[in-house]
């Protein structure tokens, strides 16, 4: 590092959207207890996924990045632990398939407890309390007791993504995505809509070639991958305290340095990524990969600094840019950052949340995201790398395994009124299994259009 960097160096920064802990005895006894913990992730692992994400800034390859707006305490079960990784796994198999690339799996999972929110303090009915941060921090419920920040949910935060890690690395490891059982995946409330017809077609297309490749003497015995599946896990790094605690130096390989074993990789958000702010200075000193939310207020001088900061040794894999413009502006704001850091010949991984900067609220009060506007937001994006002759790398989008009705259209023509039959997100509305297998063929659509300048670039590099 340029400057002499220390887990805990963030303390003597500004830090946003930090909750305010009545009882500091009380806070400092539970993060002496998590430093005590053992890690959630490996630095192997890390690692790993760090040269995964080499080859996509590189053109080779796709990150998929989804999972719940806010994890819940009170939903966490294997059931919608299950749910949701089928559903990126369906993702995947479509963008791996219809799309011809390698996809890199990265849950909202196993540590998405925190959110940052607009306002300190809401009121209802002239009370004002704490705003709800997330279960890590406070309770959902309107009560005073509930909605001061509680330092032992850390600990169950903690024991909830344990728990969640050890049931995904058995998922991924054990058999679950094993491409031979695609036809077995449940499809549930999907069935009868057009993405589900379209994946049960694709998944046939796939027996064929496995059956294929099979005859050749090509099976899941002699090719682990066709049986098994990398799965990392991600989290906005917002609570730094709990990040701090979760920090520790790697001794056992060759590249050494710091970890946040809390998850494989983290992000800082749109509100929290001042330049001389805490939330920087903590993630700079981290060997994890890190993710960067631009949205439309960036600047190209800004967000170059930041990148110099983050990344100052230019590394491939370092770091994902991942841009939440809005369905309206990203033709507009995205291209100018694109182009600064091309410029400039830093090496990133540019991926689409469409979900943040689509949020409206529906005349029946809830809070709520138009799939179309979201679906336009994600063309706009592919369109824009196709103008600029850049790769279209990833995407991050809030969704879950539940039957929920929390973002409007789709195949299922959620309006309105229906918002409120099965609207279960803690935070921001999340896209439904249907709603995200539909996502998914249209950016399979877009990755086979951006694939023949893919392999002109990568051709024409290759004869330099």
């Amino acid at each position: 590092m340029a400057q002499q960097w220390t887990p805990d160096g963030w303390r003597q920064r500004t830090a946003l959207q930090m909750p305010d802990y009545p009882d500091a005895a009380a806070l400092n006894g539970v993060l002496d207890k998590l430093r005590s913990f053992p890690p959630l992730v490996f630095a192997g692992e890390v690692n790993a996924l760090r040269r995964r994400l080499a080859q996509v800034s590189e053109g080779d390859g796709f990150l998929l990045q989804g999972g719940d707006c806010a994890e819940s305490f009170a939903e966490f079960h294997p059931d919608n632990i299950r749910d949701t990784f089928r559903v990126l796994m369906q993702m995947a198999v479509v963008l791996t398939f219809g799309g011809a690339v390698p996809v890199v799996k990265v849950g909202r999972m196993a540590g998405q407890f925190a959110k940052p929110r607009s306002s300190p303090t809401e009121v209802i009915d002239g009370v004002e309390l704490p705003i709800y941060r997330g279960d890590i921090v406070n309770g959902i419920e309107f009560e005073e007791a509930l909605r001061q920040p509680d330092p032992n949910r850390l600990l169950t935060a903690y024991s909830q993504a344990a728990a969640t890690l050890n049931l995904l690395r058995a998922f991924a490891q054990g058999g679950y995505a094993d491409l031979y059982k695609i036809h077995r995946w449940n499809l549930g409330f999907v069935d009868g809509t057009e993405a589900a017809a379209r994946y049960r077609e694709l998944c046939g297309r796939i027996t064929e070639a496995l059956e294929f490749m099979e005859a050749c003497g090509i099976n899941g015995d002699s090719v682990p991958e066709m049986r098994q599946t990398d799965f990392y896990t991600s989290h906005e790094a917002l609570l730094l305290n709990y990040e701090e605690a979760m920090t520790r130096e790697d001794t056992i390989t060759r590249i050494g340095g710091w970890y946040d074993t809390s998850a494989h990789m983290v992000w800082i958000g749109d509100r929290t990524r001042q330049a001389d702010g805490a939330h920087i200075e903590y993630c700079r000193g981290i060997n994890n990969p890190l993710g960067l939310k631009a949205g439309p207020t960036m600047e190209r001088d800004d967000l170059i600094r930041l990148i110099d900061t983050l990344n100052p040794a230019n590394e491939a894999g370092r770091l994902t840019i991942i841009c939440r413009m809005g369905d309206d502006q990203v033709l507009e704001k995205l291209p100018p950052l694109i182009r600064a850091v091309e410029g400039e010949g830093r090496k990133v991984v540019w991926s689409c949340d469409p979900m943040h900067g689509n949020t409206i609220k529906s005349s029946t009060g809830y809070k709520t995201r138009p799939f179309d506007r979201i679906l336009a937001e994600v063309r706009g994006f592919f369109a824009v790398h196709q103008g600029e002759g850049t790769h279209a790398g990833g995407v991050h989008v809030e969704m879950t395994g539940r039957d929920v009705t929390e973002c409007l259209g789709g195949a299922q023509l959620i309006d309105e009124e229906q918002l409120a039959s099965r609207y279960h997100t803690h935070c921001d509305p999340r896209l439904n299994a249907s709603q995200s297998l539909e996502l998914s063929f249209l950016i399979a659509e877009m990755l086979k259009q951006q694939r023949p300048a893919r392999q002109l670039a990568q051709a024409i590099e290759a004869a330099q």
